[in-house]
């Protein structure tokens, strides 16, 4: 799902050639069924399989979108030249990044280019987000992020954010704590910006219970949207489907009031 930021995120799902706003649906009675084809998010061509969330097995080992560093960002080679593509890398990489603490459940740090600001912080379901360091490069990113995952966690608790359960913490002191836990070195890039970015996401109930339904065991998810955050429809308050891990399924909607 793409989504806006606005005083409660905007979401809009692209399904087949169409773009659909999903908002609208909220309290209705939506059915996803899938028709069985997968395509991959890289070349396009039909796989068994999905694989890294969306690729064919020869794209999720050989694509740039799959490189070791989109997991791993410490590791990103294109500031010596090494990569899967250049250009990609150049486009991907080699451009600004920054180092964030975000809240969903509990407090995470990550890292993320510069430009998809606030849009990872609303696909981790984060509900305060603030920007702790800005970095030329992927590389030197991860670097800092791999330093400061000794003091916090890099996962999201997913089920935690989607029951609600925000941490409180005052993210303007952890920030400056995370920046004094640098070396000299790194600390350089700790930004002035101490901007938080608050969240709010149309979710009219969080559950108390989540259980998650995937495509992969089922040909049909259905029952009233009573909620999205981050990546995640919640239905009847309850079951939960993660859209990004369904990238290139072929999927039909149908929606009742």
């Amino acid at each position: 799902m793409t989504c806006d930021l606005s005083d409660t995120v905007e979401y809009v799902l692209p399904i087949g050639g169409e773009r659909v706003s999903i908002n609208q649906f909220i309290d209705k009675k939506v059915s996803f069924n899938y028709l069985h084809q997968i395509n991959c998010i890289a070349c396009g061509k039909k796989t068994n399989k999905s694989f890294g969330q969306g690729f064919c097995y020869t794209c999720f080992t050989q694509a740039p979108e799959a490189s070791e560093c989109v997991l791993q960002p410490d590791k990103c080679q294109a500031h010596l030249g090494i990569s899967r593509d250049a250009e990609w890398a150049k486009q991907h990489c080699l451009v600004p990044h920054v180092v964030y603490l975000a809240v969903s459940s509990n407090i995470k740090i990550g890292i993320t280019r510069k430009t998809q600001v606030p849009t990872r912080w609303i696909d981790q379901g984060a509900s305060f987000a603030i920007i702790v360091a800005e970095t030329p490069n992927r590389h030197i990113a991860g670097t800092i992020e791999k330093f400061l995952m000794q003091h916090y966690t890099d996962k999201t608790s997913w089920q935690g954010m989607l029951k609600g359960n925000v941490m409180e913490t005052d993210l303007l002191a952890e920030k400056e704590k995370a920046c004094q836990y640098l070396p000299a070195e790194l600390k350089q890039y700790c930004t002035a910006d101490n901007k938080i970015t608050e969240i709010n996401f149309p979710v009219n109930q969080f559950p108390a219970k989540v259980k998650s339904a995937t495509f992969d065991k089922t040909d049909k998810v259905a029952g009233t949207l009573t909620g999205i955050k981050g990546q995640y429809l919640i239905l009847d308050n309850t079951n939960v489907l993660n859209i990004r891990r369904h990238n290139g399924y072929l999927i039909e909607m149908d929606v009742t009031d």
